[in-house]
């Protein structure tokens, strides 16, 4: 069912810097964990802390790339390269079986 609202849905921030290859990477791996978890109901904003960093600063956020969990509480986060996206899936409590992409 959707969700015009955005009740009930997974809300997500992921910081990073520029359009490097690191930033990129962490792009592709969080969606495609976000993807195969939530399917559409996730929200997921990019913040590049070069462009706002008074995001950055009221979040937080030291290191890029970092990715904020805000709903469903407990806030979560993810700081670093999220590799595989095993970092991401335990940090989001997701199940460990969830399909990961070859």
């Amino acid at each position: 069912m959707s969700d015009p609202a955005g009740f009930g849905r997974t809300r997500l921030r992921l910081f990073v810097t520029g359009g490097t290859t690191r930033a990129h990477r962490a792009l592709v791996t969080v969606r495609r964990v976000c993807e195969q978890a939530f399917g559409d109901a996730y929200d997921l904003t990019v913040v590049d802390v070069l462009d706002r960093p008074d995001l950055a600063e009221r979040d937080r956020v030291t290191a890029t790339p970092t990715l904020v969990r805000d709903y469903p509480p407990p806030a979560r986060r993810v700081i670093g390269d999220p590799g595989d996206g095993d970092a991401v899936r335990r940090a989001l409590d997701l199940d460990p079986a969830i399909a990961r992409s070859p």
